[in-house]
Parts: C-alpha cells; sequence; structure tokens
C-alpha cells in the first residue's frame, strides 16, 4: 500500500468496475509500474478481495528483457499480487515490429485474462502516449491529403479520436487504459515518493521508430502546448466519432435488413435521410461486415459509390462486397471471388473475416469451405419477396461443412454435425473495437447475429 495519498487530482480507477477482476499489463517501466502501484492502493481501499494478476510480456527483443520481468516479478511478490511472465516466442518479422509485438501482446495477454476467468486487461498508457499517437496520426492524415487527396485524410483523420478509454479485443478481452488523463512525469513522482525503481527501454529512444521520433520532437520548448493542443483535439475527435457512430446506428436500425445467409437489404430511403454523412459512415461499416474486410472502405470511394446508388440502379463491388441496387432494394452480399479453399476445420479462427469458427468435436474427417454455386442452387430457399438469384449467390460463399465430398448446410440443415458452431461477426471491430465505435457494431451484431458485444467495464459512465 502506498504510504501517503497520491498527488493525482483524482481517482483514475472510480468509474471501473472490477467486479470479475483484472489483468494489469506491467512491463516494468514507470508509467506500467505507476499503474500497478496505483491500482493496488485503490483496490486495497475499496475492493481488497478483487482478483488481481500482473502480467509481463518478454518479448524477447533484448538482452535485459529477461531480467527487467524478473525485477517485476520482485516487486509484485514485495506487493502481493500474483504475477505471471509470459513470452513472445517464435520469428520476429524484419518490417513492422512494433506492430508486431503490439499484436502478440495483446494476444497473450488475452491469454492470460481468459486463463483466469477475467475479462479486462489494464494498460498503462499515459496522456503523454496519447499526444504522441494524435500528433503521428495527424501527420499521417495531412500526408495523405497531400498525396493522394481528401478522401484518404478523412478516413486517416478518424484517428485523431486517439486511444480510446477502452477496447475490446477479439470480441472477448476489454482494454482499459485509465491513466489516459495523466501526465508521465506525475507517475513518476509517485514512485519516486514511494522509492520504487522502473526500467527505462532503449528502444523508446530510438529514432528509427516513429513514435521515439515523435517523443523527441516534443521535448522542445513548445512541446507542453503541442500536447496540450493534441489532448484537446484527441477529446473533441473522440465526441465526434461516437456521435457519428449513433447517427450510423441509429440508420442501421432504421433501413438495414438481413434477409437470408450473407444477404442484407438496404431501403432505398437511407440514400436521402437529410444525413449523409451518418449514412456513408453507416454503408461503410456494412461494405466491410458484409466482405470481411478489417478495415473501413475508403471514404472518397464510399462517397462516390453513394451519388451512384442515387443516380439509379446499379451493380458494383467494393471492399468484397457487391452492391446490386435494384427497384426492390440495395442488396449487400460477399462477392465470390477470393473466397477461402477447403480446409480442415480449427476451433477459435475466423473464416474469411465474417464467421467465426467453434468446433467441440476434433473430428479429422470434416473441413470447412464455401458452399459453391451447385450446393447453393440446391439448398437456397426463396422468400417470394427476395430474387432468388441474389439468395444463391449469397449463400454460395458462405461457409458449408464438407465430408467426403458431400456439403453438409451450416445454416440448420439436420446433417450438420452440432458439434460445429458458426457464428457471423461484425468484420471492421471483430479484432479491435474502441468505445468510439459501440454504437455501430451493436447495431450491426443485432442485424446479423453475432454475438452481443459485452458491456463496458464501467460503472455508469460512457466511454466515447
Amino acid at each position: 500500500m502506498l504510504d501517503t495519498e497520491p498527488d493525482l487530482s483524482s481517482n483514475p480507477f472510480s468509474h471501473i468496475d472490477f467486479t470479475s477482476g483484472a489483468v494489469a499489463a506491467v512491463s516494468g517501466g514507470s508509467d506500467s509500474t505507476a499503474l500497478l502501484l496505483l491500482l493496488r492502493h485503490h483496490l486495497d481501499r475499496t475492493a481488497p478481495a478483487t482478483k488481481l494478476l500482473a502480467v509481463t510480456i518478454d518479448h524477447g527483443l533484448r538482452s535485459g528483457s529477461a531480467a527487467e520481468a524478473q525485477a517485476v516479478a520482485k516487486l509484485c511478490a514485495r506487493l502481493g499480487i500474483s504475477h505471471r511472465i509470459l513470452t513472445w516466442s517464435g520469428l520476429k518479422p524484419s518490417t513492422g515490429l512494433p506492430a508486431a509485438a503490439r499484436e502478440a501482446r495483446y494476444r497473450l495477454l488475452s491469454e492470460a485474462a481468459q486463463a483466469e476467468g477475467v475479462g479486462m486487461i489494464l494498460t498503462g498508457h499515459t496522456a503523454d502516449d496519447q499526444a504522441e499517437t494524435v500528433l503521428m496520426r495527424q501527420a499521417r492524415a495531412e500526408g495523405l491529403a497531400r498525396d493522394e487527396g481528401q478522401g484518404h485524410a478523412e478516413m486517416a483523420g478518424r484517428g485523431l479520436a486517439g486511444m480510446a478509454p477502452a477496447t475490446l479485443y477479439d470480441s472477448r478481452a476489454w482494454i482499459v487504459r485509465p491513466l489516459l488523463g495523466l501526465r508521465r512525469a506525475a507517475l513518476r513522482d509517485v514512485l519516486r515518493r514511494e522509492n520504487v525503481g522502473w526500467a527505462d527501454d532503449p528502444t523508446n529512444a530510438d529514432e528509427a521508430f516513429e513514435r521515439p521520433r515523435m517523443r523527441a520532437a516534443l521535448a522542445d520548448g513548445n512541446g507542453a502546448q503541442r500536447i496540450g493542443d493534441a489532448l484537446a483535439l484527441a477529446a473533441h475527435e473522440g465526441r465526434a466519432r461516437s456521435q457519428l457512430g449513433l447517427a450510423a446506428a441509429s440508420l442501421i436500425g432504421d433501413f438495414a435488413t438481413r434477409l437470408s445467409c450473407g444477404l442484407i437489404r438496404l431501403d432505398p430511403l437511407l440514400l436521402n435521410t437529410g444525413d449523409e454523412r451518418a449514412a456513408v459512415y453507416a454503408l461503410r461499416i456494412l461494405l466491410a461486415m458484409a466482405g470481411g474486410i478489417a478495415f473501413l472502405p475508403d471514404q472518397a470511394r464510399s462517397e462516390t459509390l453513394f451519388g451512384r446508388l442515387r443516380a439509379g440502379f446499379l451493380c458494383a463491388t467494393l471492399s468484397r462486397t457487391v452492391v446490386d441496387s435494384r427497384r426492390s432494394g440495395i442488396f449487400l452480399r460477399r462477392e465470390a471471388r477470393g473466397l477461402p479453399s477447403a480446409a480442415a476445420i480449427t476451433d477459435g479462427t475466423v473464416w474469411d473475416g465474417r464467421r467465426r469458427i467453434t468446433l467441440n468435436d476434433s473430428s479429422s474427417a470434416l473441413l470447412i469451405a464455401p458452399f459453391g454455386a451447385a450446393a447453393a442452387k440446391r439448398l437456397a430457399k426463396g422468400d417470394g419477396r427476395t430474387p432468388p438469384s441474389l439468395m444463391r449467390a449469397a449463400l454460395a460463399a458462405e461457409p458449408a461443412l464438407w465430408q467426403a465430398g458431400e456439403c453438409l448446410d451450416l445454416s440448420g440443415d439436420s446433417r450438420a454435425p452440432m458439434a460445429v458452431e458458426v457464428r457471423p461477426v461484425v468484420a471492421p471491430f471483430a479484432r479491435f473495437l474502441p468505445s468510439f465505435d459501440l454504437a455501430p457494431a451493436r447495431a450491426v451484431a443485432g442485424l446479423i447475429g453475432a454475438a452481443p458485444v459485452p458491456p463496458l467495464p464501467f460503472s455508469g459512465h460512457s466511454a466515447g
């Protein structure tokens, strides 16, 4: 327990619900070490029985990383906190190393949380990290506007909201960032008062990487002003992104209908709601969902498609999604090109970016592959309102079980083994769902029958 109350303006954990416990990501640096001390102090006072596990990820990228992990283990032992060291093993990429390390870190943390029956991971990201993130994304957006046009810049500009207070990872664990409102200097003051040291990762000063270059640039005379401006921009853009998401979610609820497996109908009235920005955003989300794409389609191309839909009937493809506009409506389905080949079923995988596979039987005789045109023609059942050709085309791109060359229907055929479940996922938010985007993610999940988004681990507060 801290000997004195932290010199902080407010408790950064007061709005977090710790009922189901927490995993704290602790690297040994100042930010995560301060997170651990402050968190332990908070729980000792408010919920001493809370399950708390500290996890250190050893990326194996530096000779001193193992010793740093052991130092965290010793600190946790002194504080009476359970601790685990997980190692990122295997080959490391020669390019894109920071992104690969981040993905490995979140995967390992999520696995540790799942093993403990905990649905929340806390990280030590600070206001300094937030400002650096926003300024880096701002520079990229300005570069895209200069080099590729305003549409690309607007898409990149979504990132100006910075890191969300909470992000759902892989549809199963919330990554919560309680220190986003605190400066690194204040956290280090806490550590000094408690006589607790920390490790300085030399890669944080290696200007071969983008973030250290930005950190160095903010160390000059006007750094404090730039950081303040960046944080104000993040707050503004976060609110705007949440509001746009709420509007898009409302439009999806009013104008989108799931007709059958893989087939969505949009009411043409969506094109003339009076809120074109929200309507285009809703269309982008639905295109990414139908096509199984992890990123929203290009803003400029989406706006062009929206304009063409207003002008008359058409059939076009964007982000692997066929957009078929007819008198009876605007229909979205996965295009037939680029579908996965037949493969053995693996539990927990996401097929084609669109369907999550749950396997309760390890039978090796089953394969998963698209229905294909022949099976779809035999199995697709018309509803008297939807053109049969659309239903067949949509079903042909859906996954089916195959056994000894025979297609077993996963959409309700009694021959399909109950040991295998295939459930839709909201593709653009399946891996990372920032709390800014909760409203549209929930709207699409309800539309297609995906698993409900777990509730935010906050007590009566919005994370948008």
